[in-house]
């Protein structure tokens, strides 16, 4: 189940907010200011961060900014009408969507709907890359291996290719283990 944090100094917009948030499924936790907000965060962060600006200890949109780069949630900044133009200029870049104030329920939702996609489609994009880091490490590693045994043995680069191929089958380890032990026999 998907958490959400809202923040907010007004405990009247926190309970509306709750109502508006329930229907939907999502674990709910609530902060009063942006302190409390990055302390709930260290301890446990929420996939999505819902600010009702401003707060009685700052306005709200760094909160947003950090939150978003820091634990990589989804935020959605509400501010008066006549700030949202402002706001969402310094905000945007960083992912954080703006509403205006009055919400209504239904924007509200179809907001919170866009903002929940958005962050799973995200972390989905965050998981690729890492495996995506992964496979480069070790392309580069094999590549290194295939460089000593070049060096010291006098192999070719496909002789070195099928010889570390070869060792990875027939000892039933990978790429990655056979290069590394490669790299500490001849580099040390």
């Amino acid at each position: 189940m998907e958490s959400i944090l809202i923040v907010s100094s007004s405990e009247h917009v926190q309970k509306y907010l709750e109502e508006l948030v329930r229907p939907a499924g999502f674990s709910i936790c609530v902060a009063s200011s942006g302190q409390d907000a990055r302390n709930i965060m260290s301890r446990s962060p929420s996939g999505i961060v819902i600010v009702s600006a401003p707060l009685a200890d700052e306005f709200g949109h760094e909160l947003c900014i950090e939150l978003t780069q820091k634990y990589h949630s989804g935020a959605v900044i509400i501010v008066k009408n006549e700030l949202a133009e402002k706001i969402s200029l310094k905000v945007e870049d960083h992912g954080v969507f703006v509403l205006e104030k009055p919400v209504g329920k239904k924007l509200f939702f179809q907001s919170l709907r866009l903002v929940s996609a958005f962050h799973r489609k995200f972390l989905a994009l965050e998981q690729e890359n890492d495996k995506l880091r992964d496979k480069i490490k070790e392309i580069r590693l094999v590549d290194r291996a295939k460089c000593v045994l070049i060096q010291y043995l006098e192999m070719t680069e496909p002789s070195a290719h099928r010889y570390i191929e070869k060792q990875a089958m027939d000892m039933r380890l990978t790429r990655r283990e056979i290069a590394e032990n490669i790299l500490k026999t001849y580099e040390t």
